[in-house]
C-alpha cells in the first residue's frame, strides 16, 4: 500500500511556483518591450560588443539558436543570444544582451556565487532531467522511496533556482547600469532594463 506524504506537496509546490512564476514573468517582460525600437538603433549584439569593450573584457559574441535561449557560457567564455536579442534592434534586445554581458563580468570579477551556481549546474540538470520521471513512476508504483529519491532531485533543482535568484539580480543591477552610464537607453527607455 503507498502511502503518500503531505510533506511532498509542501517541498515541491513552492519550488514548481517559484519556476512557472520566473518564467512567465521573464517571458512577459521580455515580450513587451521586444516591441519597443531602442533609440540608440544597435542590435543585441552591438550593444553587447561595445558594453564589452567598454569594460575591457574580450569575449566572443555569438548567435545561437532558440527562443530566450540567451547565455553566458563560462566554459568557453562566450557570450550566446538568441537570433531575436541578436539582431534585435529593441529595448528589449539591448536589455537581454546586457543582461548576458553582466553575467561576464561577473565570470571575470569572480564574483563568487557565480562561481557556486556554475558549481551545482551539472547535477541540477541532471536532476532536472530525471526528477520528474522517478517522481511519476514513484507514485504510479506506489514507490515510497523512488518518490523520495525524486523528491530529493526535486529539491536539487530548487537549492539551484535560489541560488540563481542573487546571481541574475546581480547581472541585472550591472546592465541596468551599463546601459545607464553609456547612454545605450534613452531615459524613457529605461523602465525596459528590469
Amino acid at each position: 500500500m503507498f502511502f503518500f506524504d503531505p510533506l511532498y506537496f509542501i517541498i515541491l509546490a513552492p519550488g514548481l511556483a517559484l519556476t512557472l512564476w520566473a518564467t512567465f514573468k521573464v517571458k512577459s517582460t521580455f515580450n513587451r518591450y521586444n516591441r519597443v525600437p531602442v533609440s540608440s538603433r544597435r542590435s543585441g549584439r552591438e550593444a553587447a560588443e561595445f558594453l564589452l569593450r567598454q569594460q575591457g573584457v574580450r569575449i566572443p559574441v555569438e548567435e545561437h539558436p532558440g527562443s530566450l535561449s540567451d547565455h553566458y557560457d563560462p566554459t568557453v567564455r562566450a557570450l550566446r543570444l538568441s537570433p531575436e536579442v541578436y539582431h534585435g534592434r529593441t529595448v528589449g534586445a539591448v536589455a537581454v544582451a546586457a543582461h548576458e554581458v553582466g553575467h561576464a563580468l561577473q565570470h571575470h570579477t569572480g564574483y563568487q556565487p557565480l562561481l557556486f551556481r556554475q558549481t551545482l549546474a551539472r547535477p541540477a540538470a541532471f536532476a532536472s532531467s530525471v526528477s520528474w520521471i522517478i517522481l511519476l513512476g514513484g507514485f504510479l508504483l506506489g514507490a515510497a522511496g523512488l518518490v523520495q529519491v525524486g523528491v530529493i532531485l526535486f529539491s536539487i533543482v530548487v537549492l539551484f533556482q535560489v541560488v540563481t535568484l542573487p546571481v541574475e539580480l546581480n547581472a541585472s543591477r550591472r546592465a541596468k547600469a551599463l546601459v545607464w552610464q553609456t547612454a545605450l537607453i534613452s531615459p524613457g527607455e529605461r523602465v525596459g532594463v528590469p
